[in-house]
């Protein structure tokens, strides 16, 4: 059985952490692994400073748009990651979550973003490298 894993990023406003988190997963894991990403209270627009972070790495989420959370994306996903939303995330049994703790980009410049997306892309590689390899029999 080959199923492709899916992850879902789940942030407050679906503007930095997440979109950040969701243009790594797709550029660095390719088709291996869907890649969603939502927001509990969408904003308006992506962070342009997390676009700007991004695009100094060589990742367009220029055209991306902050997404609302559904009960369906969640349940479409195998993997749900929490980035500060706290109790607004809902809770689906059989889904594994990770909680994230991430400082949030919103309002911030470029340079504070910088080590925010530094720090997602090595936590991405990681959630990479478990979900792309064989479990080790326990």
């Amino acid at each position: 059985m080959s199923t492709t894993p899916s992850v879902l990023f789940v942030c407050v406003h679906n503007a930095g952490r997440s979109q950040m988190a969701a243009g790594f997963l797709t550029a660095l894991a390719g088709d291996r692994i869907e890649v969603r990403s939502a927001g509990s209270a969408p904003a308006d627009q992506v962070n342009p400073a997390a676009v700007e972070a991004m695009a100094e790495v060589g990742i367009d989420i220029s055209a991306e748009n902050p997404k609302i959370l559904t009960v369906d994306a969640v349940q479409a996903s195998d993997v749900v990651i929490t980035m500060g939303c706290g109790d607004t995330c809902p809770i689906f049994p059989g889904k594994s979550y990770r909680d994230w703790v991430l400082e949030d980009p919103a309002g911030q410049g470029i340079d504070a973003v910088r080590p925010i997306r530094d720090e997602i892309k090595t936590k991405v590689e990681a959630l990479i490298a478990e979900l792309t390899t064989e479990p080790a029999a326990r």
